[in-house]
């Protein structure tokens, strides 16, 4: 569904992705991990088609992602930096939306817009942070996007709100076939939520995969490390590597 093959991207000199290489499954819930700084915003900039690469490729089911709008038709993509119009509210936010994407559902829409409590009336500039992700969930997941990228999704949000996003995405994954790429820095969240992982360091991947199966690689024979214990073991044991290569020299 969504390959990245020796991507590469610089920003004033220096790279910000180093060759990176990533493969998200169709129907998977893909947890990017990093620290800051280690690119991940930028990948994600690439399959919504935002950014054009240096060098590599970047392709939504099959097709090239950057400028390409019958694949951002399909696509939806909910930043950590989110944008609104100065004077709308979400009533007019969502006419827009209705016009933009041919496969918009008004019964999920309004059922979504309930169960958060979203006023339709009040400006969106005046929604605090969590309220306008919140109200950002309500319009992406309206449209009934092939593709959800996600980008800190869930920061900020109280525990409710969290179980209602996750209901959503959960119940399409397993009835639409939904691919989802979630960054995040709560790894104890994502570890319950994701199939599959991929760790960024640097612009660069140094493991992916089926998190359950990372899991029992990286564990062995002992009880099973979370997602923040497999962080930290990848990261460590990256450095243990570098160091002997630079020794080495």
């Amino acid at each position: 569904m969504i390959q990245i093959k020796n991507l590469t991207k610089t920003f004033d000199g220096q790279k910000a992705l180093d060759g990176l290489n990533l493969n998200v499954k169709k129907g998977s819930i893909y947890g990017l991990v990093g620290i800051n700084g280690s690119g991940k915003t930028t990948a994600l900039n690439h399959i919504t088609g935002l950014y054009k690469q240096d060098f590599g490729e970047c392709q939504v089911n099959g097709e090239n992602s950057y400028d390409n709008k019958k694949m951002k038709e399909t696509l939806g993509y909910i930043p950590d930096e989110l944008f609104f119009f100065t004077n709308y509210n979400l009533k007019n936010t969502k006419a827009f939306y209705k016009n933009m994407y041919k496969n918009w559902n008004e019964d999920r829409y309004k059922d979504l817009i309930e169960r958060l409590q979203l006023n339709e009336k009040k400006r969106l500039k005046g929604f605090s942070k969590g309220m306008q992700k919140q109200a950002a969930f309500a319009l992406i997941m309206s449209t009934m996007p092939e593709v959800l990228i996600l980008d800190e999704p869930i920061d900020g949000l109280d525990p409710i709100v969290k179980k209602v996003i996750m209901e959503y995405i959960i119940e399409d994954v397993a009835d639409r076939g939904l691919t989802t790429v979630i960054s995040s820095h709560n790894l104890k969240e994502m570890d319950g939520i994701c199939d599959t992982v991929g760790i960024m360091k640097k612009g660069k991947t140094l493991i992916e995969g089926e998190l359950d199966e990372i899991r029992q690689k990286i564990s062995g024979e002992s009880e099973p490390l979370s997602l923040d214990e497999i962080f930290v073991k990848v990261y460590e044991n990256d450095y243990k590597n570098r160091g002997v290569e630079k020794n080495d020299k």
